[in-house]
């Protein structure tokens, strides 16, 4: 579903030789390469290499091109440095297809300072040697195109602890980047003059003396450098064609981070101050990227300017100087843009001047990409560059009955909860919670103009329930929310609706609340407190033929937590009784999004829940359950499955002449294959759904169309909303 956008693009890589091949790296969702001929993006990794245990991979820390060959593209990709050591994916396609090597140390996609860069460089000299300046482990060095590596002792052997780098949060940057000062490619030789950017808390932790390093034998020894500023970091660095260095100073890692800060040219001895922008005025600007096009004093730099917020003449988004820094112009703040309705914001923290075409000019933000082409225009006109680039995080779906003026409700991480009328567009109506979690929505299915949904304000941490009347053409807070809400605003939570006005919230980590009066009111039910391990909470599912029927199911926490437990209720979500069939007495603890539970709409009492690892179906509302053979999980060395055996289930229209009332869907394993399975049989056989070339990283949510057969709905990692035709 094309939403556009939706994340944060923490880089763009351009390739120095050949015009318009652009790469895009996200902090969550993967990367993605520019197709100039329909003016959007193709993504890059959805396919092997980023399978279901394999979504850490999405958190792409820095992306390298060879400028000797526009086909060969390295990727560093890890999405946090708690999360174990990362990936160095290589493809000789542009990314069309991947191979992978480990990498010795842990990468911070998805980190503060994710849009500092590029760590990753191939020696434009000498390709097969690669540098990468890790946030843990200082600066390291491939001679064989990416495929193994070894610290470069002489700048430092200094390696954090796993416990220094849980205990930093994150916020450590390490080696920032590398650049090469040379104007050649291709001699065969290793270029000798190489300069490192280290952040403060590593020259700290090495006992280094500069927070640049410079040397003049490809690596084998290094300097410390004297900079004008001490103790801030290098976001960017920017050489131009006459060996001129653009060099950016910031108190801050980013996102967004606030000033102090300034822009310095260095000639590789002296410095020379281009812009504070702070000076003479009391904001409170950083700086993030800077891109030069041409050289000496007509040299074009464009520089981010970081924590700005609004659209308005005197702010600042991106500074043009076409005199080498001598003068300055706001290029974006209060110029035309479209959507029109979209912000500039702080976030702008890679800036790029496309090196074929100095007046088009891109940069990063929260929400993807902007782009100008007529940067000389005195208002130079933007838009968003986002097309087919999605990175949204989708957290419930639902799918709406058949003949319902709708047909998917997506509640999204960031962006919230939005009612999909047309798969083919970014959807209009929303329920108005601005930037915030949207954790769930469901709908009244024989009044499908009846509509509530829950979530969370990001802003302050308020949980939020909403409710529509027409479809979600328009919302109302529900004037009350239940007990637990306040203090447990996590993702664990879900809502059921059982008829107009009446519905049943289960926030994370709570106790369950039913209402029949639209909100005004809330009651506890019965349900047993989850407790024991956090995170935890009911996955609530209403009867669509029964709607005095609801059944929730506690999934246990997670691996470590109880066995899971189904109850069912048959007075509406009021009171509930735990089902006590022997099969499901040992369902495996999981977490929350890695289990469901669905109902058939077409037939009362017909449950399908997926655990895990196994499959389950009851027919009788929960009163006896079978077992599925088919969906077993693979596993490996860890106490969670290499392989999930089921994690999410959804029943939708049924195929054409089918006896059954529906088709099944499960994401999960079958004879050690992992993907999206379909049956239409009531789960007899299977046939695997998806293929290699889409995996998105693992499906967490899916749902599936009332109306068209073989339409289903998921959740990538980081990858938006996707749907089958």
């Amino acid at each position: 579903m094309p939403f556009a956008g939706g994340g944060y693009v923490t880089g763009l890589v351009f390739h120095p030789a050949t015009a318009n091949v652009l790469y895009a790296r996200t902090d969550v969702g993967g990367a993605y390469r520019w197709k100039e001929a329909t003016a959007s993006w193709v993504p890059i990794t959805d396919g092997l290499g980023f399978g279901p245990n394999e979504s850490d991979f999405h958190g792409i820390e820095s992306i390298a091109v060879d400028p000797n060959n526009d086909q060969i593209v390295y990727m560093a990709a890890g999405v946090y440095t708690s999360s174990g050591n990362g990936r160095l994916y290589i493809s000789s396609d542009r990314g069309d297809h991947w191979t992978h090597v480990g990498l010795p140390f842990p990468l911070g996609g998805n980190n503060p300072g994710r849009a500092i860069g590029e760590r990753l460089m191939v020696d434009p000299n000498k390709p097969s040697t690669l540098f990468y300046g890790s946030r843990t482990a200082g600066l390291w060095k491939s001679i064989d195109s990416g495929l193994t590596w070894a610290q470069v002792a002489s700048l430092s052997t200094a390696t954090l602890t796993s416990d220094q780098i849980n205990a930093s949060h994150g916020n450590t940057a390490g080696v920032e980047l590398i650049v090469f000062d040379t104007g050649s490619k291709g001699s065969g030789s290793a270029t000798q003059t190489i300069y490192a950017a280290i952040a403060p808390e590593y020259v700290s932790t090495a006992g280094l003396s500069s927070n640049l390093y410079k040397s003049t034998n490809g690596g084998a020894s290094w300097s410390p450098v004297s900079t004008p500023i001490s103790g801030y970091y290098i976001p960017h660095v920017a050489r131009a064609a006459d060996g001129m260095f653009y060099v950016v100073f910031t108190t801050g890692p980013g996102p967004g981070s606030a000033g102090p800060a300034a822009l310095y040219k260095f000639d590789g001895s002296s410095w020379t101050l281009l812009k504070d922008p702070n000076a003479g005025a009391t904001t409170n600007f950083g700086l993030g990227g800077v891109s030069v096009s041409g050289t000496g004093a007509s040299t074009r730099i464009a520089l981010g300017v970081t924590n700005s917020w609004g659209n308005h003449s005197d702010q600042h988004v991106v500074q043009l100087s076409d005199d080498g820094g001598k003068t300055w112009r706001e290029l974006e703040a209060a110029m035309p843009h479209t959507p029109a309705a979209d912000p500039f914001w702080g976030w702008t923290d890679d800036v790029e001047i496309d090196p074929f075409n100095a007046e088009r000019v891109m940069h990063v933000h929260g929400g993807g990409v902007w782009e100008t082409r007529n940067a000389s225009s005195a208002t130079p006109s933007w838009n968003e560059a986002v097309g087919n680039l999605e990175e949204t995080a989708t957290l419930g779906i639902q799918a709406a009955p058949a003949g319902a003026p709708y047909s998917v409700i997506d509640s999204a991480g960031d962006i919230g909860i939005w009612v999909v009328t047309d798969v083919a567009t970014r959807p209009t109506l929303t329920t108005g919670t601005g930037w915030s979690n949207g954790f769930s929505a469901d709908m009244a299915w024989s009044d499908p103009l009846y509509i509530a949904g829950i979530g969370v304000v990001l802003s302050n941490t308020t949980p939020y329930g909403v409710w529509s009347g027409d479809g979600g053409k328009t919302w109302t807070k529900f004037a009350t929310l239940p007990a637990g809400t306040a203090t447990n605003t996590g993702n664990q939570a879900s809502i059921a609706v059982t008829a107009r006005n009446k519905a049943v919230w289960a926030p994370s980590n709570s106790v369950p609340s039913y209402t029949t009066d639209n909100g005004a009111t809330w009651v506890a039910t019965n349900l047993p407190p989850v407790t024991g391990v956090d995170n935890r909470g009911y996955h609530l599912v209403a009867d669509r033929r029964n709607p005095n029927k609801v059944y929730a199911y506690d999934s246990g926490g997670n691996w470590w937590g109880t066995a899971g437990k189904v109850h069912v209720s048959t007075d509406g979500g009021h009171t509930f009784t735990q089902s006590q069939s022997p099969v499901i007495a040992a369902l495996a603890p999981n977490y929350f999004l890695a289990t469901s539970l669905v109902v058939n709409p077409n037939v009362e009492g017909d449950l399908w829940l997926a655990d895990g690892n196994a499959v389950y179906h009851s027919l009788d509302s929960g009163a006896t359950w079978t077992k599925l053979s088919q969906f077993v999980s693979v596993m490996g060395n860890n106490p969670w499955p290499d392989l999930p055996g089921a994690t999410a289930v959804a029943l939708g229209k049924a195929r054409p002449g089918s006896a059954t009332s529906a088709a099944v869907y499960v994401v999960g394993t079958i004879n050690g294959a992992w993907g999206v399975y379909r049956s239409d049989d009531a789960g007899a056989t299977w046939t695997r759904f998806n293929d290699d070339a889409h995996q998105f990283g693992g499906m967490g949510i899916m749902a599936a169309d009332q109306n068209v057969h073989g339409r289903i709905y998921v959740s990538g990692s980081g990858r938006g909303l996707i749907y089958s035709n």
